[in-house]
């Protein structure tokens, strides 16, 4: 088995732990140890039982897969049907079911959660990672710091139903801690925690976000800490990092590729590279849930369709006026409405020209086999 892929990820030690929870974690089973839950158990048939094996995608390469599972870790070669379509292909955090002998995958098991952004400057959605627990939404304190971009991680993350905290690194650099936590006061369901990444007792709050058995995905820009933060929790440096430019706090892609990293708990870490962009698409619901207070409001304007600008009865317009609602949160919900509105759009009608494409060259395929059986 080439090695070349996985001698970047530190290898999974079945059931390793430190301090007290050593004995909770060495009692999981290494499928456990992986995230294995009830929810992927129940979808295997008696067949699968017998003939397949369950393993974890830990990372995606260009040609290859890196996956875990009761034997370790290993290989897998990107090719088949599986890996035909852009949207439900494999992508890191999925469970597939290989076959015993031939270890080629028979199939990808169905999904707790899923994240995916509009890709840029495509027409085609891009797969972020799945079945994650739990979701660090990452920000610093500098220029990076930015509430509409953490509310559009947060619409995200209500989407994929994940738990999710909002961490701001770079505490250490910034007397100014009271004015961040002013700032997302109002975000009542989503935890704020202040930390400096490279104190492992700063960031020890983190620590029930990574439990055993549960996996937490690190979102955020290049630079804001990251892989600072996974190394912390990690007890160990196994992600690389690097600094930032200071006149604009921008930082340099450090983490190339996704990948799940062990931590010493025995849960899994997902480290990404930076996204610049984040295209949203097919997130109504937790857009919708993000900006819950917004649409509370919005219920109560006296028309139906208002755009709360100047109609009259707009209980919307009347909360900013008051002060009791911030317009750039209200400008941000509609920027966001119109992209996911425009981005689906995009989606449905790239799906359809897809599915016709496919139904031509199954005609085309159709009538050169008839005629070739007619000249037989």
């Amino acid at each position: 088995m080439s090695k070349s892929l996985i001698s970047r990820r530190p290898v999974i030690r079945r059931g390793a732990s430190t301090g007290g929870q050593e004995k909770a974690a060495g009692a999981l089973s290494p499928l456990r140890v992986l995230g294995w839950k009830p929810f992927f158990q129940q979808q295997l048939s008696l067949d699968e039982l017998t003939d397949c094996e369950p393993v974890r995608v830990m990372a995606v390469h260009r040609g290859q897969l890196e996956v875990s599972g009761e034997r370790g870790d290993e290989v897998v070669l990107v090719n088949g049907p599986l890996f035909e379509d852009a949207e439900e292909k494999p992508t890191v955090g999925d469970w597939l079911l290989l076959e015993r002998d031939s270890r080629k995958p028979a199939r990808r098991l169905e999904r707790s959660s899923l994240f995916r952004r509009m890709a840029p400057g495509a027409k085609q959605v891009q797969l972020i990672a799945a079945n994650i627990d739990n979701v660090l939404i990452v920000t610093s304190c500098n220029h990076d710091f930015n509430l509409s971009r953490i509310e559009r991680y947060q619409a995200l993350v209500k989407e994929a139903g994940c738990r999710a905290c909002v961490v701001v690194t770079k505490a250490d650099q910034s007397d100014a801690h009271e004015q961040y936590r002013e700032a997302l006061k109002n975000y009542r369901d989503l935890p704020v925690v202040l930390v400096n990444a490279l104190d492992r007792a700063s960031v020890e709050p983190l620590r029930d976000y990574c439990r055993s058995g549960e996996t937490l995905a690190l979102l955020g820009s290049s630079g804001v800490g990251k892989s600072t933060l996974l190394n912390s929790l990690a007890g160990s440096e196994v992600a690389a990092t690097a600094g930032i430019r200071e006149d604009d706090s921008k930082g340099r892609h450090t983490t190339r590729h996704r990948a799940l990293y062990a931590i010493p708990e025995g849960g899994l870490l997902l480290d990404s590279p930076g996204m610049r962009e984040l295209g949203l698409a097919d997130v109504s619901e937790g857009l919708a849930a993000a900006f819950a207070d917004i649409s509370e409001l919005a219920a109560k304007c006296r028309f139906a369709d208002c755009a709360h600008q100047t109609e009259p009865g707009c209980a919307v317009r009347a909360a900013m006026d008051s002060n009791e609602l911030d317009e750039r949160r209200v400008h941000n919900w509609r920027k966001l409405e119109r992209e996911v509105k425009r981005n689906s759009r995009t989606l449905a009608e790239t799906r359809a020209e897809e599915r016709a494409f496919s139904q031509l060259v199954r005609t085309v395929g159709g009538h050169a086999r008839s005629r070739k059986s007619g000249g037989d």
